[in-house]
């Protein structure tokens, strides 16, 4: 269900042209947007100080299914905010936390043990989470059409959502995202952790429960088998990688409530993604109409290449670059490791002149 158009804006939190040290020309502006449930979503503008709104597209970034918007694309350190760096390229960059996440509201059930709920926040949640923040950047910027750059399980809400409400998106975005593109997933497919031993081809919601406890240790152990040399700092900048971590844990109020600190997240993204990774799609790219841009790592454990270009193949004007010698978390990656082609093919294809996805 898609959210009514009205939306109550709740006003601004803070606007601040020096939040990060490392961009002090980017103003930042923090908003709660009420939802007609009463619940709210948070949104962060970042941009260019006096950046004329006609001059660029809208681009709102959608987080994945654990750490939430600031921490995945707005860190305080070098490297860390994918947010500035298209801003500083002169878009208008929003980015969001869906409810459940960082400073958006959170489900009543996540005030419970999280045995005492199915998965919270399925798709269908996540699609209506992003038609409210579509249409509050659509007022606030002016641009009737807005980028949408997802990443990972983000990437999935958002292609769902932009093959629902094709006409206000004017580009998309979609990496490391799955689709439903194979059938088999060495990590989060048949016989892993995610199905139900006892009924096999079901996810293991019981086990998972309504929401996830994650701590600092529990963001790390992927991304480092992900990197193929003994020195990860060589590809990963610990200022970023201390600081992902410090925001991913900040985002959650009751974090230190427990021991080790932890943050809460909906585990419905892990049962969207268990069946996307035995092959049951949820939305259908044949309905995406816009540009797209499908971006791939090589070393990425989410996403499988066959995801990729399943999407490729049915989206009517889409393209996929692939990063073969990149991680999953490419973005936060040094730029030799990834991140300087990630941001070359991203801002080419988000340029507003660019005709980028005119052929495959």
């Amino acid at each position: 269900m898609i959210w009514p158009a009205i939306l109550g804006v709740l006003g601004t939190l803070a606007v601040t042209g020096a939040a990060h040290a490392e961009d002090p020309v980017m103003t930042r502006t923090d908003r709660f947007v009420e939802l007609p449930s009463g619940e709210r979503l948070f949104i962060r503008e970042v941009r260019r100080p006096g950046e004329p709104t006609e001059t660029r597209s809208a681009v709102l970034l959608v987080h994945g299914a654990r750490v939430p918007g600031v921490a995945s694309f707005d860190l305080p350190v070098p490297g860390g905010s994918l947010a500035a760096d298209l801003a500083a390229a002169g878009h208008l960059v929003y980015l969001m936390d869906l409810r459940g996440y960082g400073a958006s509201s959170r489900p009543a059930a996540m005030q419970q043990d999280p045995a005492a709920s199915e998965p919270l926040m399925r798709t269908g949640d996540a699609v209506a989470d992003i038609a409210a923040a579509v249409e509050a950047v659509i007022e606030w910027s002016g641009d009737p059409e807005v980028s949408l750059v997802g990443w990972a399980t983000g990437g999935h809400w958002a292609g769902a959502y932009a093959a629902e409400n094709p006409r206000t998106v004017e580009k998309l975005v979609l990496y490391n995202t799955l689709y439903g593109g194979a059938g088999e997933h060495r990590t989060l497919g048949h016989g892993s952790p995610l199905e139900d031993p006892a009924n096999p081809g079901s996810f293991n919601a019981s086990a998972f429960g309504g929401y996830r406890l994650n701590t600092r240790a529990s963001l790390f152990p992927a991304w480092d088998d992900s990197i193929p040399i003994a020195d990860k700092s060589s590809w990963r900048d610990e200022r970023v990688m201390a600081a992902y971590a410090e925001a991913a844990l900040a985002s959650d109020p009751t974090a230190n409530s427990r021991q080790p600190p932890s943050f809460r997240s909906p585990s419905g993204a892990m049962a969207d993604s268990f069946e996307l990774a035995i092959g049951r799609r949820q939305w259908n790219a044949s309905a995406l109409g816009m540009p797209v841009l499908v971006i791939r790592s090589g070393r990425d454990f989410w996403s499988r290449p066959e995801d990729a270009q399943a999407i490729v193949e049915e989206a009517p004007r889409a393209e996929l670059v692939t990063i073969g010698d990149a991680t999953h978390f490419v973005h936060l990656d040094r730029d030799h490791a990834g991140r300087a082609e990630f941001l070359a093919a991203l801002t080419r294809f988000l340029e507003p002149s660019g005709h980028a996805c005119e052929g495959r």
